[in-house]
């Protein structure tokens, strides 16, 4: 402290403060003496050091060092923290009862609904005026989602997540279509290949043939 504004501070800041009965300023001795029954030394000294934004140091009472065994018991004592499993997210398969009058209007439906974030695939079915969406969304999100884009409302008629199994040969299958599409676009740009080195060919004979005509 290097002036009576900076004690007046201190001494407001303590004023009241929890346990606190009586504070004395040294400005001087640069020193502040707190006395009190209840009052707890280190927080008075985190008090004044976010009020007054100095480094602030306690002289008296000295807080003791925990003991090692008590240390050593409190670490022990924490229970060691569980990780946290992330959940992969639940695949579901909603079907909607939804008005469609034409197929013009059923995939107009699909078209819109494959657009929502999460949805993988929809089914309309004009007949029986049921739409099927399966992917990672929420149904009452779902359902709005149409009403909002489409102006039709939708009544849930069942509500299923898929099987693990079931997701799992899906996945496998599509893996297995990537797998063999490129194998077999490879053989019929190949084939392409063969066909106009045998074109290609083909004319050059045709054009000796011609030549040797009219020499003849």
């Amino acid at each position: 402290m290097h002036c009576e504004g900076c004690a007046r501070k201190v001494r407001k800041c303590l004023k009241g403060f929890e346990g606190v009965e009586n504070v004395q300023t040294d400005c001087k001795a640069h020193k502040v003496v707190v006395k009190g029954e209840k009052a707890d030394p280190l927080k008075v000294l985190e008090r004044v050091q976010r009020k007054s934004h100095r480094q602030v140091e306690l002289l008296s009472p000295i807080p003791k060092p925990p003991a090692p065994e008590e240390s050593k018991k409190a670490e022990e004592k924490e229970p060691p923290k569980a990780e946290e499993k992330k959940e992969e997210p639940q695949v579901i398969t909603v079907v909607l009862k939804v008005y469609m009058h034409c197929d013009a209007c059923a995939q107009e439906i699909k078209r819109r609904i494959l657009r929502m974030n999460g949805v993988e695939n929809v089914e309309a079915d004009l007949k029986s005026s049921l739409v099927t969406v399966r992917g990672v969304f929420e149904t009452p999100k779902l359902v709005e989602y149409l009403h909002k884009r489409t102006g039709k409302n939708a009544v849930i008629v069942k509500q299923e997540p898929e099987k693990k199994e079931e997701e799992k040969g899906r996945r496998k299958r599509k893996r297995k279509r990537r797998r063999t599409a490129a194998p077999a676009a490879r053989r019929r740009e190949k084939r392409l290949r063969l066909s106009r080195l045998r074109r290609k060919k083909t004319a050059v004979e045709e054009e000796a043939e011609r030549q040797l005509r009219l020499r003849g």
